[in-house]
């Protein structure tokens, strides 16, 4: 996909705009997007100028980065002004900010402010890469956006940092410059062009200060605008982890991947030796290792989720991730939106398995333990506090079980004193900070309310739908049933043993092997009639079939058994898990005997009381007449 925008814009900007526009803007702020990724970031700040209007937002993507998927349905969420870029380099405005250096960000006539679009800065480049800035190029004209003297400087003291802090191991320091934090990002024509370059922590002056001096002038303490989000919406944690489907004691594993092959989804990720030590010339272990997840984990105890960084999701294509990913979606993981919902998954997940990616390192500041598939270590600045954290924590063993390593990590996890102590030195304060800056370079006070972020908005629920057959282990005692259910056979589990299948699965064929089919949708669907009916149906046609069950709700379901006749299921109030794990259980009670209404319950029903490893769910079981 081409540049976002191809024809200049009149209005409210451009040539004549005087003749059409409404209303006469004191100062213009444009946005400069250089990928989706970028772009996020962006977003985060939009509340800050939000009910001024003295301030005209406009909006353009230079067109530089290598990953253009995606910006048009970004640009077109924010409906604001579009820019191409040749008309944003020559349009004066009063403050122009970016999350990333690609382009000609030189060249833009106004005050420029650049943000990072992860945790600060750390990533090691050797140059700046295909499509940004050319060696001299954008030198503003004399006077354009020209930075006052001392403009764009810290808050008193803000520089300062306790000895020690960084963690940098001893020799650690390279050579090769920081994306971000050098001279050949900072410095055009061998001066500084950059008037507010936004930093989270004091650990990236220092090291500014060692990699670039002269761009030192220019650094400003604000926070993390993006972490600060994700710490004002910790009390909804139990809402994300319902939007994915996740239920009462359940653990949500997300597996995280940044881009490049050295990252977990690429074709190095972990060394042959299994050492996760990255590199092309590992093995690929991604193929394999998100069905395991699935067989490995039990349906009812875990849930999986996906958080892809934007540059996979658009570079290889939206289809393309879901088609490498169907076998692992069918069974059971959902794939997370990688701009709108991956900070809501974050605060979900109980683990992340990840690996050098900015994700990983938020996760790890909000006390969530990480486990390391890939660690990347010759992309990171060493001297880090991300390539720090990188060092020291948990491997995985890719070719180990992996359920005893997911569950030692969750039993042993002790979050640090202070988790996130590099990602901000100022935690909920990065709005209030940016606003003072970017209106001290527009030269503008400041609207007088206070400033404030927009919260995380709530995702809508979408459950991911698992259609792998299931192989279920359950031990029957009395009215308590002990349930395991598991794409492939559980480990440590004694018992009878049945075959769920979900009517939707890929292979038609092991509907004629399995004893219990089961269906979800609403009661009164109209393609199935009723749930009586689609039982019945599934019954006559598989002959081998023993029980269908048909799950109305989050808690309910109707079952038709071929001995036994026909039942309702609903959880009571301390119940929480899949429907369909009840059906197995009342399907493996009455093949041990059970009888509703017999000795086991009153004339009424039963009540089963059906164990997993998220806790007992106390399930009515009451007889229903045919239609």
């Amino acid at each position: 996909m081409g540049r976002a925008a191809s024809l200049p814009i009149r209005v409210p900007v451009g040539e004549g705009s005087h003749r059409w526009t409404s209303r006469t803007a004191q100062r213009r702020v444009l946005l400069v997007v250089h990928n989706v990724t970028s772009a996020g970031r962006l977003q985060d700040l939009l509340p800050l100028f939000h009910d001024d209007f003295r301030v005209q937002l406009l909006v353009t993507s230079t067109g530089s980065s290598a990953f253009q998927g995606g910006i048009r349905e970004v640009l077109a969420d924010w409906e604001l002004p579009e820019l191409p870029w040749e008309q944003a380099l020559s349009t004066p405005v009063d403050l122009a900010i970016s999350a990333s250096f690609g382009g000609e960000l030189a060249a833009l006539k106004g005050r420029l402010s650049v943000l990072s679009h992860g945790v600060g800065y750390t990533k090691r480049l050797a140059e700046p890469g295909a499509g940004s800035r050319e060696p001299g190029a954008g030198s503003r004209e004399p006077g354009a956006g020209s930075r006052e003297p001392g403009a764009g400087s810290r808050e008193p003291g803000a520089g300062s940092r306790e000895p020690g802090a960084g963690s940098r191991e001893p020799g650690a320091g390279s050579r090769e410059p920081t994306f971000g934090l050098s001279s050949e990002w900072l410095l055009a024509d061998g001066m500084p062009f950059v008037d507010g370059l936004v930093l989270s922590h004091p650990e990236q002056v220092e090291r500014l200060t060692r990699a670039c001096p002269a761009a030192v002038p220019a650094a400003v303490l604000a926070g993390d605008p993006c972490f600060d989000r994700m710490l004002a919406a910790r009390p909804y944690r139990d809402r994300y982890r319902r939007a994915l489907g996740v239920r009462r004691g359940q653990r949500l594993v997300v597996v995280n991947s940044t881009w490049n092959p050295e990252g977990l989804f690429g074709n190095g990720g972990i060394g042959g030796d299994g050492s996760g030590g990255g590199g092309g010339g590992g093995q690929d272990i991604l193929p394999g290792l998100l069905p395991r997840l699935a067989a490995e984990l039990p349906a009812d105890d875990y849930g999986l989720a996906a958080v892809l960084h934007p540059n996979i999701w658009y570079g290889h294509g939206p289809g393309q991730i879901r088609a490498w990913l169907d076998r692992a979606r069918r069974g059971g993981l959902a794939l997370v939106d990688p701009v709108h919902a991956w900070r809501q998954a974050l605060l979900a997940a109980d683990l992340v398995l990840g690996d050098f990616g900015a994700v990983s390192y938020y996760a790890s500041a909000l006390g969530t333990p990480v486990l390391l598939a890939a660690d990347g270590q010759e992309r990171l600045d060493p001297e880090a506090p991300l390539a720090a954290f990188v060092r020291h924590a948990p491997r995985l063993d890719p070719y180990g079980p992996l359920r005893p390593q997911v569950e030692g990590l969750l039993a042993g996890h002790r979050p640090a004193a202070d988790p996130a102590e590099f990602i901000t030195s100022a935690p909920g304060r990065s709005a209030m900070l940016l606003r003072r800056h970017f209106y001290r370079l527009m030269d503008l006070p400041e609207p007088a309310g206070p400033a404030s972020l927009e919260p995380l908005p709530l995702p809508p629920y979408a459950p991911p739908r698992r259609t792998t057959p299931l192989r279920v282990r359950a031990r029957v005692r009395g009215v308590d049933v002990e349930i395991e259910r598991a794409t492939e056979h559980p480990y440590d589990a004694s018992g009878d043993t049945h075959l769920a299948v979900h009517e939707d699965t890929r292979d038609p064929g092991v509907l004629e092997s399995a004893e219990v089919i089961t269906r979800d949708g609403a009661p009164d669907d109209p393609r199935f009639r009723s749930p009586e009916l689609w039982t019945a149906e599934v019954l006559h046609r598989h002959p081998h079939c023993a029980a269908a069950a048909y799950v109305t709700g989050p808690d309910t379901c109707t079952v038709r058994t071929r001995a036994h006749g026909l039942f309702r299921l609903s959880a009571t109030a301390g119940g929480d898990a899949d429907p369909a794990a009840y059906a197995s259980s009342l399907y493996a009670w009455l093949t041990q005997g059970g009888t509703v209404g017999g000795e086991d319950g009153g004339p009424d029903g039963t009540t089963l009381r059906v164990h997993t490893a998220t806790g007992v769910h106390q399930v009515t079981v009451a007889p229903l007449a045919e239609p």
